[in-house]
Order: C-alpha cells, then sequence, then structure tokens
C-alpha cells in the first residue's frame, strides 16, 4: 500500500510520484484535470451541516488535499482537508469498487488533491466520517508533505516556503485569517467614519513623508530615476488640498533599511488624513479604532503578548515626550539645549552618537533607548519635539514642539505615528531646506526639497490632521507573534544558494 509513510528521501519519494503519475497517464486517466467537475459541499459545510445530511441521507460531494491514510487490506480511513477544515473518509473496496480502491491504495498520496463522494455516517469510535462511493483525482502532488514538523524545523525554510507552512500548521494559517480580517475591520471602519479609500502613486520621482532610506529604480522611457514610496503622505495632503476632506490608503511601503523582528523592508500600513481636526481628534479616532480590532479579533480587549498582557481598554494615558523621557530615564531634554551637550549627555547614557547626527536624530535615539522597551499599555506620547517632525505643526505656545503623538505599546512598538499637519507653506520650505541640509551632511534618511508639494501647499490646505498606523505590527501584537516575518505571508530573505 503506497500510502503508508516510508523512510525514503524526498528525492527517492519524488521519483516514485513521478512513477505513479505515468502508470495513472497510462491508465487513461488525467492526473491534472482542468476542473474538479463540481462539488455540492465544502468539508466546512459538511461538518457545519453533518447532523442533517447524515438523517436525511444526501448524498454528499466534496474536495480537498489528502492528509493521513490509516488501514490495510480491503478497507481504511482517510482525512480529507480543505480551508483549515478536516473529514474522516471511510473507504471500502466492496463499496468503491475494486479499480478506484486500487487506485486509492497504490497510485494516490499524501498531498494529492480528490473528489470524493458519499453518504455522512458516525462511525463505532463516534467521529463523523463519510462513506466514499466514489473518488476522483483532481492534481498530483510529486513532493511528500512534511511529517508534521518533521525536516521544517528550520524558521528560515519556513519562512521561504509559506505553502508547507500553512498546510502542515494551523497557527500560521490562524495568522493570516486574523490578519485579513484586521485589514478589513479597519478598511470598514474608515468607510463608516466617512472616509474615502484612495490610491496613490507606488513609484514617485520624489520620495517624502518619513525619515527613511529609499529603494531606487529607473524608469527607461523616461529616462529617470524613481523611488518606491517610502509613505504615501505627500500625495494624500495633494488630495486634502483638492477637496477630498477624509482619505485613507491601505498599501506597501518600502524602505532600505535593516532587517529585524520589527523591521521589514517591505510593510504595508494604513495612512490617514482628515481636514479641519488636530492630533488630538486622531487620538479620539484611535480610541474608537483599537478597542474594535482588538474586540474584534480576539474576542477581548486584553491581549496577551510575549508573555504579558496588552490592555486596550480606553482611554490611553497622553504623556509628553520630555515627560516620558523624565519618567523612565531621569533625562530633561531642555538641560541641554545644543547638539554638543546632549550628544555628551547621550552618550553617557550609551547611546551611540554619530558625526552626521542633528539634534533630532539623538534625541530619537535616547527615546528608543530610554523609554519605548518600558512601556507596555497603550500610551500616546505627544509633542515632539521640532527637530523630529518636519512635517507637523508648531505648537502655538512653544514652537521647540510640535502637536504629533506617537501610539506606543508592547515593550518597542510604535504602532502609530500621527499629527496636526504643517500647512504654512513658508514653515514647509524652511524645514525642507533644513532636512536636505541634513541629507548633504550624510543623513540617507533626511527628506527632500519637494517643491511641487509646497506649491499645493500655497495652493491652500484646510487645517488637516493625519497618522500612519503599521498592519504588521498591529498584527504581531493582536497575535502574539516576535517577528513580522511570522505575520508577512512572504517576507524579504536572503536568496536561497542551496539545492534539491
Amino acid at each position: 500500500m503506497t500510502l503508508n509513510e516510508t523512510d525514503t528521501s524526498p528525492i527517492e519519494e519524488r521519483s516514485t510520484r513521478i512513477g505513479r503519475l505515468h502508470e495513472i497517464r497510462e491508465a487513461g486517466l488525467d492526473p491534472y484535470p482542468s476542473s474538479s467537475g463540481g462539488f455540492s459541499h465544502s468539508i466546512g459545510d459538511v461538518r457545519s451541516k453533518f447532523d442533517f445530511l447524515m438523517e436525511s441521507g444526501s448524498e454528499v460531494t466534496t474536495v480537498g488535499r489528502l492528509k493521513a491514510v490509516r488501514g490495510h487490506g480491503g478497507a481504511c480511513f482517510a482525512d480529507l482537508e480543505d480551508s483549515g477544515h478536516r473529514l474522516q473518509l471511510h473507504l471500502k473496496v466492496d463499496v468503491l469498487g475494486s479499480e478506484k480502491y486500487g487506485l486509492f491504495t497504490e497510485r494516490i498520496d499524501h498531498g494529492d488533491f480528490l473528489r470524493v463522494t458519499g453518504k455522512c455516517f458516525v462511525t463505532k469510535r463516534g467521529e463523523n466520517s463519510l462513506e466514499v462511493s466514489d473518488l476522483r483525482l483532481l492534481s498530483k502532488a510529486l513532493r511528500p508533505l512534511p511529517a508534521k514538523w518533521h525536516g521544517l524545523t528550520d524558521v528560515e525554510v519556513r519562512y521561504r516556503k509559506r505553502y508547507l507552512d500553512l498546510i502542515v500548521n494551523p497557527q500560521v494559517r490562524d495568522i493570516f485569517v486574523k490578519r485579513s480580517l484586521i485589514v478589513r475591520t479597519i478598511r470598514d471602519f474608515f468607510h463608516s467614519e466617512g472616509f474615502m479609500e484612495v490610491e496613490t502613486p507606488v513609484l514617485q520621482p520624489l520620495y517624502g513623508g518619513a525619515n527613511a532610506t529609499p529603494f531606487v529604480t529607473r524608469h527607461n522611457a523616461l529616462d529617470m530615476d524613481l523611488y518606491l514610496r517610502i509613505a504615501p503622505e505627500l500625495y494624500l495632503k495633494r488630495l486634502v488640498v483638492g477637496g477630498f476632506n477624509r482619505v485613507f490608503e491601505i498599501g506597501r511601503c518600502f524602505r532600505n533599511e535593516g532587517i529585524d523582528h520589527m523591521h521589514n523592508p517591505e510593510f504595508t500600513q494604513v495612512e490617514f488624513y482628515q481636514a479641519y481636526a488636530d492630533y488630538r481628534d486622531l487620538m479620539d479616532l484611535m480610541e474608537r479604532l483599537l478597542p474594535d480590532l482588538a474586540m474584534g479579533v480576539c474576542g477581548r480587549l486584553q491581549v496577551g503578548y510575549e508573555g504579558e498582557t496588552v490592555d486596550f481598554t480606553p482611554p490611553y494615558p497622553r504623556v509628553t515626550f520630555r515627560d516620558l523621557l523624565i519618567q523612565h530615564g531621569q533625562f530633561d531634554i531642555e538641560d541641554y539645549p545644543d547638539r554638543p551637550s546632549l550628544a555628551k549627555a547621550a552618550e553617557e547614557r550609551g547611546v551611540r552618537v554619530a558625526d552626521s547626527d542633528d539634534r533630532g536624530k539623538i534625541m530619537d535615539n535616547v527615546y528608543k533607548k530610554l523609554v519605548r522597551p518600558n512601556v507596555l499599555n497603550p500610551v500616546f506620547m505627544t509633542d515632539e519635539p521640532v527637530e523630529l517632525s518636519p512635517l507637523a505643526k508648531k505648537k502655538k505656545d512653544d514652537p521647540r514642539y510640535v502637536e504629533r503623538f506617537h501610539l506606543i505599546l508592547g515593550r518597542g512598538n510604535e504602532l502609530c505615528n500621527a499629527f496636526s499637519e504643517l500647512n504654512d507653506p513658508i514653515d514647509q520650505r524652511e524645514r525642507f531646506a533644513q532636512q536636505e541640509r541634513s541629507h548633504q551632511a550624510g543623513d540617507t534618511e533626511a527628506q527632500r526639497m519637494d517643491t511641487d508639494f509646497i506649491e499645493a501647499l500655497e495652493t491652500g490646505m484646510p487645517p488637516t490632521a493625519g497618522c500612519g498606523m503599521g498592519i504588521d505590527r498591529l498584527t504581531a501584537i493582536l497575535t502574539d507573534s516576535h517577528s513580522l516575518k511570522e505575520v508577512i505571508l512572504f517576507p524579504t530573505m536572503k536568496p536561497d544558494t542551496g539545492k534539491d
């Protein structure tokens, strides 16, 4: 019986399966038909309607992947799986017929896709099953599936061969089902709040909207460099100028940066802008959105993450950047009014300072070391230094700071970045000029002078607030996943140099 587990290598097993493939074709059967021929119920439907189907004596046709076989001789049990649902099959030679039973036992392998027809019954052990009266091969698998996790323990192999990860590990499948629910919940929420979903360019002639190093590509027809967007911000704000008062976009962004458990060069975020609002209004909005997400995905507001519990119950504390540094690090940035004194104090706290780092960069690195790892439950970190925020509006009572917040949680996660948008074109030009000087000094993450965007601001933009939220990080928190690679279907990886 070919369906028993064997100790052959994957290469030997593949060769054996190719031999069976030839035998199937020689028997006049198509191992890869273009259609399933139709089916009456999915496996999930069979399971949910089992009692009715059994009592009515209805004939059921369903489809799925063969995952396990038990038994010998003239009868055996098998498991058929589809979309995370599993159904036990019972196959008997005197019901199925010797020809099709022989096909199943001699030429069908674990991993093959089948269409089966039969009637529902309950075994003596009380397991819901299908008595198979007909079967058809839908697709022949030439490579064996891993036996549970045997041979697939290397996490890099899991990420490279995500299809195997999804087949053998139902927990991985559950993560991506939840990710889909997260995106749908976000989209439904913004529609309910009166926002319009839009699409803006991924290929941009000038990158902007965040401090990050871009990916560069070449457009041959136009003979010019283009950049994969690091954020959709500047285009979304152009739409606000154009009269769309509430817009949002869910899309990919790209940053040419290092890879670690919380960073991937290609990531997904939702970014949204609301005219006639400020950053306080967006804090209120986030306090409505995040509980909806926690309840919708996890069924509760207290969510387990990294061995602790993150509580999404609003309201969330609103604490200034300066006060958080004082609270968690006894570090008052106002004690260091110039770059040399700030750099010296930062280095004394173990923060590395590069020659190209300006005051904003130094303060940001101090915050990342002293504050971010110490915050578990959601906190709005507000009123950040102007040096950190070239696109945010200055606070009226203290222009050293801007109307900006980050939502931080989970001991290291920045989930949201938002601010009252700068709509003064003269101030914006001056801040772009400062960023341009930082770029010329060697800061590859500094933003560039965008004269077209300044022209748009000169046309007039109403008071506006905007926010970006990382969907990968949000999914990691709501599914208790340590690494973003666990919540991105195909994370960025080095080329696989191994040969099969």
